[in-house]
């Protein structure tokens, strides 16, 4: 039988024990990396979720957050990572082409210039006005400057390069975390040459 959670429960802080940091509640919604059986992380669960998963014998926790909680008669930690205990099997969908992906394949780059800058259009490398498609390989992240200058012309017609091929980028488990701060303890788990570029994030 899995005890209940209580959502207000003071927090045990290791470095003052006799003062409180923070609510039970802080670290029962705080984000918590959820890892596959073979240590992929597959999703980002709550500090509340976690215990409930440990609990039940469905996961196990490899690290714990600097705080627990007290229930009636016990301490709980609460992970920061937990490992389920059974492989889940993901489909991961093609990425849909937009504006923001084709940056994150591009790295925040110009694909003619290499000028990493945040202020980036997108360029149709067969020009749309010769019938270039609007897909992953005709797509690339191109600098205000390098698109005025490029035009209604292809790179050869502009006398200019494209830094690599554009290609559709492959689905990537690691994209769950794109939306999160990464914690310190969660670096094992994360291909840092992939998180450094937008690319695999």
């Amino acid at each position: 039988m899995v005890r209940t959670i209580p959502t207000d429960l003071a927090v045990a802080n290791p470095d003052n024990d006799n003062k409180h940091v923070s609510s039970g509640r802080n670290l029962l919604s705080s984000s918590v990396l959820v890892l596959n059986l073979n240590y992929v992380p597959i999703n980002i669960s709550t500090g509340r979720r976690a215990l409930i998963l440990v609990e039940k014998g469905k996961a196990e926790s490899l690290d714990n957050q600097s705080g627990s909680i007290r229930t009636v008669d016990q301490v709980l930690n609460v992970p920061s990572i937990i490992r389920l205990s059974y492989m889940v099997k993901r489909p991961y969908a093609p990425r849909k082409i937009s504006k923001k992906e084709i940056f994150f394949r591009d790295q925040h780059t110009c694909q003619y210039c290499s000028k990493k800058t945040p202020e980036l259009t997108l360029d149709h490398v067969i020009p749309r006005i010769q019938k270039g498609p609007h897909t992953w390989e005709n797509v690339v992240a191109a600098c205000s400057k390098c698109n005025l200058h490029k035009a209604g012309r292809t790179p050869a017609e502009a006398n200019m390069h494209l830094l690599r091929e554009p290609r559709i980028p492959q689905p990537n488990p690691y994209r769950i975390l794109q939306n999160y701060s990464i914690l310190d303890e969660w670096l094992p788990y994360v291909p840092w040459s992939m998180k450094e570029q937008g690319e695999a994030i």
